[in-house]
């Protein structure tokens, strides 16, 4: 597989900027795992608020991130396509890095389980070799 472009996962999921939140896929098997790639930019919206002078990403939009990875490997299944990802839940969401601008997030999701439109995954996002991030979430397909 060759990588997927912000342009290619807008023609997936229906999130946008502001708040398209992966900018490449680099992994992939659809319904199984995905690995993406957040570039944590300086300008991005939250740090005007979050904090200025010492900005660091919500770990609410870092979830997001994951969620949002998530929803990309399952909406590539061509029975899912045009449907729509809604969280369904968050469990154990544990944050053990601060996320900055400059920062190169990496998000990897596998997963575990889908019954009913109901899913279940586990993800993580890592800045090099330091988890900032783990949850597990879980889904309903629309």
């Amino acid at each position: 597989m060759k990588e997927m472009s912000r342009k290619d996962i807008e023609n997936i999921i229906p999130h946008r900027d502001p708040f398209l939140l992966i900018d490449k896929i680099v992994e992939v098997e659809p319904g199984k795992r995905i690995k993406a790639v957040k570039y944590v930019r300086q300008e991005e919206y939250y740090f005007k608020g979050h904090f200025p002078s010492n900005p660091i990403m919500p770990g609410v939009l870092i979830v997001e991130t994951i969620a949002q990875a998530g929803a990309v490997s399952i909406l590539m299944l061509p029975e899912n396509k045009g449907k729509l990802v809604l969280f369904a839940g968050i469990d154990k969401a544990r944050f053990r890095r601060v996320v900055k601008p400059g920062d190169k997030l990496v998000v990897e999701v596998e997963l575990e389980s889908f019954k009913r439109n109901i899913g279940r995954a586990k993800g993580r996002a890592m800045v090099g070799n330091d988890i900032a991030c783990t949850a597990d979430i879980m889904f309903a397909l629309g």
